[in-house]
């Protein structure tokens, strides 16, 4: 396995996001899917629809539990909301995902889930009608696909795991850190972007030095997923929108440090950083 390259702004210039032109519009920035939530957890999809937003994407969809969907569409009134009779979220819900990535750039599944019979039924339903558009897999999604890599074949995926999914995706293989990332890349053939690390599968890796301990704080892994999605959505690389979803990531969590504490922001708030990041990233 090569060295890890950090991942510093000077990096990112260099490896700069599609341009916006300022002549486009909302559709030339891409559209994110967002699919996942329950009954008891609509705000992981509203922390990553509104981080996918942040990040410059045109269009946002999010397809969740019918319980929660007119209250999701009127929280986050820049998206288009479809609810779907079932909690959880399962296989029934795959005809309208699948019917609204046809029309997305990027998707993201599994932010909010609760179930995982229901996940993997989801993965199971949507993952081979995906073609050719990538997709990010975050929360439960991964401990459903967990054993189950041919779930990904032919998929441009991007996996999000905190630690407890991670150790989920290793099936008892005890490896830490980029190890660990660079094992599950390999076994799902997929890119993975774990606290600090980012890995392919071809084994280039990178390593994220931003960000402190605040980030561990609930819903800042959904903010992740949504920083991801939405940067593939504008056009990025499976690999580049880890990379970048990350940096974002930690370097909003870095300016709510200085301007909070260590602990004790919320994951909410680092979606009014993202925006601040980005522009000091421009070339």
């Amino acid at each position: 396995m090569p060295p890890a390259e950090v991942v510093t702004p000077q990096l990112l210039r260099q490896w700069a996001l599609p341009e916006v032109d300022d002549g486009g519009d909302k559709n030339a920035r891409g559209t994110v899917l967002v699919a996942g939530g329950s009954a008891s957890t609509p705000g992981a999809l509203l922390l990553t629809g509104l981080a996918a937003l942040r990040t410059g994407a045109g269009k946002l969809q999010m397809v969740t539990v019918e319980a929660t969907s007119v209250a999701l569409a009127v929280s986050v009134p820049e998206a288009g909301v479809t609810g779907v009779g079932e909690d959880p979220l399962g296989e029934a819900a795959a005809d309208e995902v699948v019917a609204r990535s046809e029309r997305a750039t990027a998707v993201v599944l599994g932010p909010g889930l609760m179930d995982k019979d229901g996940a993997l039924a989801l993965l199971r339903a949507v993952l081979p009608r995906l073609e050719d558009t990538p997709v990010v897999l975050d929360g439960l999604a991964l401990t459903a696909l967990a054993g189950q890599p041919d779930l990904l074949s032919g998929v441009a995926a991007v996996l999000t795991p905190n630690s407890g999914e991670l150790a989920a995706l290793l099936d008892g293989q005890e490896l830490e850190g980029l190890e660990a990332a660079a094992e599950v890349a390999r076994r799902y053939g997929a890119v993975v972007s774990s606290p600090g690390w980012v890995a392919a599968p071809d084994d280039r890796c990178w390593r994220v030095e931003a960000g402190g301990i605040g980030l561990g704080t609930s819903g800042s892994g959904d903010v992740l997923a949504g920083l991801v999605g939405g940067v593939l959505a504008r056009g990025a690389s499976p690999e580049q929108a880890a990379a970048w979803g990350q940096y974002l990531h930690s370097a909003a969590g870095d300016q709510l440090t200085a301007r909070i504490g260590r602990v004790g922001f919320l994951a909410r708030e680092l979606l009014d950083e993202v925006p601040t990041v980005l522009g000091t990233l421009r070339r």
